[in-house]
């Protein structure tokens, strides 16, 4: 894995385009009055991204390793957000659905990443 820019690893690639989608359906308009929830979730799918962005340029695997488990536990943050806004009918059940498994996957992405760091 031999990376030159942290936007080469399809994880970060990924948590880009699961931002993208979030913005394209909500927009500035977010969730209407639930502001914080919708605030809440933008940051988080933000820091996915983020995330594998500062841990790329942390100087060391063990570094870049502690920043990806940081963008895993951003992703379960965003899954458990993803429910709320469904529950408060924010979001179709089939999009929410399809987002988390899109989270999921850059999930198990990541894993496979710090593995291999961690081997």
């Amino acid at each position: 894995m031999a990376w030159k820019s942290f936007t080469e690893i399809e994880a970060w690639q990924l948590a880009r385009k699961q931002n993208r989608l979030f913005w394209e359906e909500f927009g500035a308009n977010g969730f209407g009055r639930d502001y914080a929830l919708f605030d809440q979730l933008n940051r988080s799918l933000g820091s996915i991204m983020d995330n594998i962005a500062e841990g790329f340029d942390g100087g060391s695997d063990k570094e870049f390793a502690k920043f990806l488990t940081y963008s895993q536990r951003s992703c379960s943050e965003a899954k458990s957000q993803l429910y709320r806004a469904e529950d408060r009918q924010h979001l179709d059940p089939d999009l929410a659905l399809e987002w988390r498994s899109h989270l999921d996957e850059i999930h198990r992405i990541i894993g496979g990443i710090i593995r291999h760091l961690r081997s």
